[in-house]
């Protein structure tokens, strides 16, 4: 690969794991907690959330020399605000069950911080392309995250994946997994695991640089 794609695929990657937005730098925990009971609920955010960072740093990457320093935030909320409108409505014409399990959430995308700090910190501060792939990045781990708490909570919720039963009639559910403390609960246990599998990466590659 060219300097230049390995740099837009590093931007990507980033998003990923080493900043995670969930595991790593834990943002966006209302959506996180609140609508992971189920994996197709977790997709669907996640598909939601990606679209509106993506769209929303291509235009403030776009736009970034000509907005005020002092109008900025104001300006990015206002395209923030747009895309999540689009989105909600389209949600809402092609799943009005998915938009009533998404509830108010899908209106708060406005607000996530992840959006916000990505195009403040970084598609005000870059071109095109390389904005798309970080949020590209992001979106995707936020995707991933989501997925990982809501695959686990509706198999142990319910005992099915994506509507369909793993386990037959005789599994009994834990109902708690699909309320808000199985949310902590399973969001702690892959901190926990995405924590210690840094750390054991870490103390792998200080042991060959040591030997």
């Amino acid at each position: 690969m060219t300097p230049s794609t390995t740099a837009k695929w590093d931007e990507f990657m980033e998003g990923i794991w080493k900043q995670n937005p969930i595991f790593v730098m834990v943002l966006g925990m209302c959506p996180a907690l609140a609508v992971t009971v189920s994996a197709v609920n977790a997709i669907s955010m996640g598909i939601a959330t990606t679209f509106v960072l993506t769209c929303s740093c291509l235009l403030v990457s776009l736009m970034r020399k000509m907005v005020p320093k002092e109008v900025r935030i104001a300006t990015y909320i206002v395209i923030i605000a747009t895309f999540v409108t689009a989105v909600d409505y389209f949600i809402q014409a092609i799943s009005l069950a998915l938009y009533d399990a998404l509830g108010a959430f899908i209106q708060l995308i406005v607000v996530n911080c992840i959006i916000l700090g990505r195009a403040e910190a970084h598609a005000s501060r870059n071109p095109p392309l390389v904005a798309v792939s970080n949020a590209l990045g992001m979106g995707a781990g936020f995707t991933i995250g989501l997925f990982a708490l809501g695959s686990v909570r509706e198999i142990l919720g319910n005992g099915t994946l994506f509507g369909f039963s793993l386990f037959g009639e005789h599994f009994q559910p834990w109902v708690i997994m699909v309320l808000p403390p199985g949310g902590f609960f399973v969001l702690g246990a892959w901190l926990l695991l995405f924590a210690w599998f840094e750390r054991r990466k870490q103390a792998i590659k200080e042991a060959g640089q040591h030997a």
